[in-house]
């Protein structure tokens, strides 16, 4: 790996050389803070950027890849999502974050219904590991889904705004070309870094009647066409379950090694590894408040349980780190492995997040 490269999957402290102006001060990470809208973009018909700058106008430390959990007042009722920021760390005094309208989402319809310029926003964050600093390459293969292109077009606009010229091919697929997010910005960035090459791929062609790429979807040939060293490059993930499966699939019947792969997703159980079920590793969860109950076995989270029983529980990010999913334990045990996403006297005081707490015996929860 050349020098040019170590220098990107280093730790990203881009916003140090800002915080002069504010006596050294930085956003303080893992805080609940204030950002305040100031700009909206329309990127499609039905997906938006919003734009914010932080709190008294302070600089953010993050990586390119990482998350923020936003708190949302709907009807009367709190409600937390995490988003990937999409702007670029090199910019540490502006965040973005880039949302797909979803029919009857209940945050995206929200900020496409609510956030404009001077809205403020509680959010705390950054987190997340889906950063190339997790898995340096020389080399670098991105594959993106609908709106899951956010943290590949941070980690892109990172690389450019460094002059880093990396090596990175780009592959992002879409219902149609008017549905390709960032499709001006992609093109031009390639046109300032030779080494990034980029391509898309449409379902169908919806009312672009001389779109000349590809239609249908990712597929071996044309990984194989556009990226024939793909068995050696580091692949980033993004996108909906469905699109993960299925490069996951075809990346597999390519023979690409496991261990070179990396995906994010907020979806609960998605890339969650498989584990063989305790013996006699069966107990049941019983809810205090509602008197509901379930079973599950020992291989399974909490949450992830509670869902397949058709049982709602309050959920984000499924990975440890946003908080939204903690519950009192009030009997039984749990063996939890989190991301920082509960403080030490929280789990004292009986806390745990039931997103990656997996019981060690029958379990009655605070719900």
């Amino acid at each position: 790996m050349n020098s040019v490269d170590s220098i990107f999957v280093s730790p990203l402290d881009f916003a140090d050389a800002a915080t002069w102006e504010h006596g050294g001060r930085l956003w303080p990470s893992g805080q609940q803070q204030t950002l305040t809208c100031c700009r909206v973009i329309d990127e499609t018909h039905d997906v938006r950027s919003f734009e914010f700058r932080t709190e008294d106008g302070l600089p953010v430390r993050f990586e390119p890849g990482q998350f923020m959990t936003i708190t949302a007042n709907v009807q009367g009722r709190s409600v937390e999502r995490c988003y990937t920021i999409s702007s670029a760390p090199t910019r540490p005094f502006l965040l973005s974050i880039t949302v797909k309208r979803v029919p009857g989402g209940t945050v995206s319809n929200w900020l496409h219904d609510t956030m404009k310029p001077g809205v403020g926003l509680r959010a705390y964050g950054p987190s997340g590991a889906f950063t190339p600093t997790a898995a340096p390459a020389a080399k670098s293969l991105y594959l993106s889904a609908g709106s899951g292109v956010t943290p590949l077009m941070s980690m892109t606009r990172a690389s450019i705004d460094l002059g880093l010229d990396r090596d990175i091919v780009f592959i992002h697929s879409a219902r149609t070309p008017g549905d390709i997010v960032f499709r001006e910005e992609l093109t031009r960035l390639a046109k300032l870094s030779p080494r990034l090459r980029i391509f898309f791929v449409c379902e169908g062609i919806g009312d672009e009647a001389d779109w000349h790429g590809p239609t249908g979807r990712l597929n071996l040939q044309l990984l194989s066409q556009w990226t024939p060293d793909y068995l050696e490059r580091e692949v980033f993930t993004c996108g909906p379950a469905g699109y993960m499966s299925a490069v996951r699939a075809l990346l597999r019947e390519g023979g690409h090694e496991p261990a070179r792969y990396h995906e994010e997703s907020f979806d609960i159980g998605a890339g969650e590894p498989a584990r063989a079920p305790a013996a006699e590793g069966i107990f049941t969860v019983k809810l205090s408040r509602s008197s509901k109950s379930f079973t599950m076995n020992a291989s399974q989270t909490v949450l992830s349980a509670a869902k397949k029983a058709g049982v709602a529980m309050a959920s984000s990010c499924g990975q440890g780190v946003c908080g939204t999913c903690k519950t009192r334990v009030l009997e039984g045990t749990v063996d939890m492995k989190h991301n920082g996403g509960i403080r030490d006297r929280e789990v004292q005081k009986g806390f745990r997040l039931l997103c990656c707490s997996r019981p060690t015996s029958d379990l009655v929860l605070e719900l």
